[in-house]
């Protein structure tokens, strides 16, 4: 069945493909014979409970510099489409949220991947609070003594960014590190809500496995390297990613939270697990999946697109 599919994103012709998890699904959508537009959030508009946006229909080839052409933008209603699939990148903040709540109104109408109201309830570093027991030692506050009888009681520490994304602001700090109060300082300055306070895992150094899951179940996963001299795995921030099967841990980290994906609507997770530990559930734009392939691994967008489909045929019987 031939399906009308809106894509919202940032601007299509600044990605880059290689490593472009959306690029990854609109390819596999239009080999589908999917109808594909595009747009970018602050395209979208409310009025009454109808969510319009101005989206330009797009044809995709993996061809990096000529991977979109893009026809001039019709006015959509996003409630007469298939599926939207919700695919910018963070910032999770206010101009995010009000994403999810206009996406919200057309959710029991139009498949919204994933399910905006689940994306607002579960921002990556706190929803993963519901599995403790998965978890390093962890403290959200921003008050200076909580943090400071933490580091006491854990030593070594990691403290970043509540709601930030891509390894941006993420620290190490030893207990005796001179350099905390004035980092203290500089998060207070900068962030308003509450930062996250992590026991550090020295085995970052051995890697940080991003594990794709799609309607619960692990599809395919890389460990990625921090860079020397760096402790930050993320690949924007120049670590390596090699490819990686799955421990007996992970596998057991996947089962426990798979069927809370399930029941929220999030087909497409990525999950971050350092040493058997997991630390952040992904779930706003995860990536990781033309990576996978890239390295040898299966082409995921395949199973995402099939459990899309499954989910809509649900819906509609």
């Amino acid at each position: 069945m031939a399906l009308t599919v809106a894509v919202q994103m940032d601007p299509i012709q600044s990605i880059r493909i290689a490593g472009d998890t959306t690029f990854g699904l609109m390819l596999e959508a239009q080999r589908r014979g999917h109808t594909l537009y595009t747009y970018t959030p602050d395209r979208l508009s409310l009025q009454g409970r109808r969510v319009t946006a101005h989206a330009s229909p797009v044809t995709v080839q993996d061809v990096e510099g000529a991977h979109a052409t893009l026809q001039a933008p019709e006015r959509i209603d996003l409630g007469q489409v298939d599926v939207v699939l919700m695919r910018q990148d963070p910032p999770f903040d206010m101009a995010y949220v009000t994403a999810t709540h206009m996406l919200e109104k057309i959710a029991s109408r139009t498949l919204v991947v994933n399910d905006p109201t689940e994306v607002r309830n579960a921002p990556e570093k706190l929803f993963v609070l519901d599995f403790p027991d998965l978890m390093p030692p962890t403290l959200i506050s921003r008050d200076r003594a909580e943090i400071e009888a933490f580091r006491a009681e854990h030593g070594t520490i990691a403290m970043k960014p509540l709601h930030g994304h891509g390894g941006a602001a993420v620290f190490r700090v030893s207990e005796e590190d001179p350099n905390f109060g004035s980092m203290f300082d500089l998060f207070a300055a900068t962030f308003r809500e509450q930062w996250v306070v992590q026991r550090f895992l020295e085995k970052i150094t051995e890697g940080d496995k991003r594990i794709i899951l799609v309607e619960g179940e692990p599809m395919g996963a890389i460990n990625r390297v921090p860079a020397k001299g760096d402790i930050r795995s993320n690949m924007v921030r120049g670590g390596a990613a090699g490819a990686s099967d799955l421990t007996e841990r992970e596998l057991e980290i996947c089962a426990k939270i798979g069927p809370e994906l399930r029941r929220r609507g999030l087909i497409l997770v990525g999950i971050d697990v350092i040493d058997g530990h997991l630390t952040e559930i992904n779930v706003t734009s995860p990536t990781g999946v033309r990576t996978i392939k890239r390295l040898g691994g299966p082409d995921l967008a395949g199973p995402i697109w099939d459990a899309i489909e499954a989910r809509l045929a649900t819906r509609r019987n």
